[in-house]
Parts: structure tokens; sequence; C-alpha cells
């Protein structure tokens, strides 16, 4: 007999997934989620029924799944037995990694804490001008380099230390990049990409309008819908005092904050960057 190894992939990761779920069933307490404890139970944790009342799923169909029976949940199911089930940001993930579903992170909200070993990197980082973007793009740190590349940050409030916003509106910063254009537009499909999740926020909306007012190129391409992946690869600059560089850019995902990156350029030998970009850094540190 044939075996598949594709459906033997498929049946030991609905194994998993409900060995997941029971797992943490067996943690929680009737109190934990509000109920009452009831009569005396011969297993710990939840039985599988008090799951799915809280849920609103039927009690055989939350059974099969616990089982690894050959059923799936949508999204909207697995968000409610994340709920049900008090799940925290990573077993949540780990629920819909089971399960075939894109990531479910629920969105973030309030004040943006940096984690003390990112901003420790920041700072190692002396000759990569880098920064950490928020949820909304908003740089929230940044090392001596990158204040050396692109002006101290330290200077700018609100909108204005926002990436996106300082892109479409920052006259010095458009002539600085030397292929705005494209940088722009992917940009913007970068962005729209990324606050998908945070359609309809106030904060989200509030820079939506405010940029649409302010800048021609983003009242006419914001309509287009156009999205895109975050991209890594070359970026030219016309630095007043360093002249042509060209850096090797990229973005990179911070573990425990899904809405925060840290964008790192790297210095090439194009343009002799590396050493203009040492030159300009020393002559930053003799001022």
């Amino acid at each position: 007999m044939t075996i598949n190894p594709s459906r033997t992939i498929i049946e030991a990761r609905r194994r998993e997934f409900g060995t997941f779920l029971r797992s943490r069933r067996e943690k929680l307490t009737p109190a934990d989620v509000g109920l009452l404890e009831g009569f005396r139970r011969r297993t710990p944790g939840l039985r599988r029924e008090e799951v799915a009342l809280l849920a609103g799923v039927g009690t055989t169909w939350y059974t099969w799944l616990e089982q690894g029976r050959d059923v799936r949940a949508s999204a909207e199911v697995l968000s409610a037995l994340a709920d049900a089930l008090r799940l925290d940001p990573a077993e949540r993930r780990h629920l819909f990694t089971l399960s075939d579903r894109p990531s479910a992170d629920l969105p973030s909200h309030g004040p943006e804490d940096l984690p003390g070993a990112l901003q420790r990197m920041l700072v190692s980082l002396a000759g990569q001008p880098a920064y950490v973007l928020g949820r909304r793009w908003d740089v929230l740190a940044w090392n001596a380099a990158a204040v050396a590349l692109f002006g101290d940050y330290g200077l700018l409030e609100g909108d204005a230390r926002n990436s996106v916003h300082r892109v479409f509106t920052d006259p010095a910063h458009r002539k600085l990049l030397v292929d705005w254009e494209s940088v722009a537009a992917n940009s913007l499909a970068m962005f729209r990409a990324d606050s998908a999740r945070y359609a309809g926020d106030p904060d989200f909306e509030r820079l939506i309008a405010t940029l649409t007012r302010a800048s021609p190129e983003f009242r006419a391409w914001w309509p287009r819908q156009d999205v895109l992946r975050p991209l890594a690869g070359h970026k030219r600059l016309s630095h007043p005092e360093g002249g042509m560089m060209t850096f090797e850019y990229t973005a990179l995902a911070v573990m425990d904050r899904p809405d925060m990156k840290l964008v790192v350029y790297t210095p090439l030998d194009e343009d002799g960057t590396s050493v203009r970009l040492k030159e300009l850094l020393c002559r930053d540190c003799a001022t």
C-alpha cells in the first residue's frame, strides 16, 4: 500500500491540534472562565461541553476537533476557541498554525514599549543606520548612524516622526531619496498591507486623512489599493554632506512584538558608501 506523505503530515497536524486543545482545556478551572464549579469532577480542567458553550460551537463538533478528526475550523471559530480557552498571543498563534490558518494576532493598542535587548542592539549597530518602526510606522527608536543619515528623530514630534508622513510631506527627506517616486509608492503599498489589521482604527484613519490632505501623490495613490509584502533591496540617497550613497536595507520582525520591525541599512561599496558613511559619522562625533 502506498502511503501519501502529505496526508500523513495533515493527520499528524490534526492530532497535534486536538492534543493542544485538550491540554489548554485541562489547565483551566470553571472559576477561570466565570462558570460555577458544579458537581465533583473526575478529571482536571473544563469539560468539553463547557468549552463548546463558551466558544459557541456544538459539543460533538468540538469533541471531533480534540479527537483529530477531519473537520476544519474557520478563522472566526478558532478565535472563539482561543478566547474561550484564554490563550495568550503565543498560544493563539500556535493554534492557528496547527490549523493551517494565517496568524490571528490581535491588534495592539496603547503605548508601544521597546524591549531592552532591541534598544541595546540598535546602539551596537554603530556602522549601520537603523531604527524601529511601530504598528503605525512611527519611528520609536533609532541609533546614532540613523541620525547622521536621516537627521535627528528626537527633534520631530507627533506625525512628523511617522515614516510614511515623512516620505510624503517632508521636502528635505524627499530630496534625500534619489528614487523618491518608487520608494514612496512601495512604502505606501507596504504600509497599506500592514495597516489592514487596523482598518477603522482612529489613529490610522487620522493619519491617512492628514496625508490625503497634505500630499497630492498620497491622495492619488491611496485609492489604488496597492499592497506589497515587506521588501529588502537597495536605496540610493543624496546626502547634503555625505554625497551620493547606496545602502542595502531590510526590515526584520521583532519576535515578541508582531507589529514592530527593525529596519537596518547596510552601506555598500557602491558610490564609496562605506567610506562616506564613516566620514559622516566621524564628522558628527567631532561636532
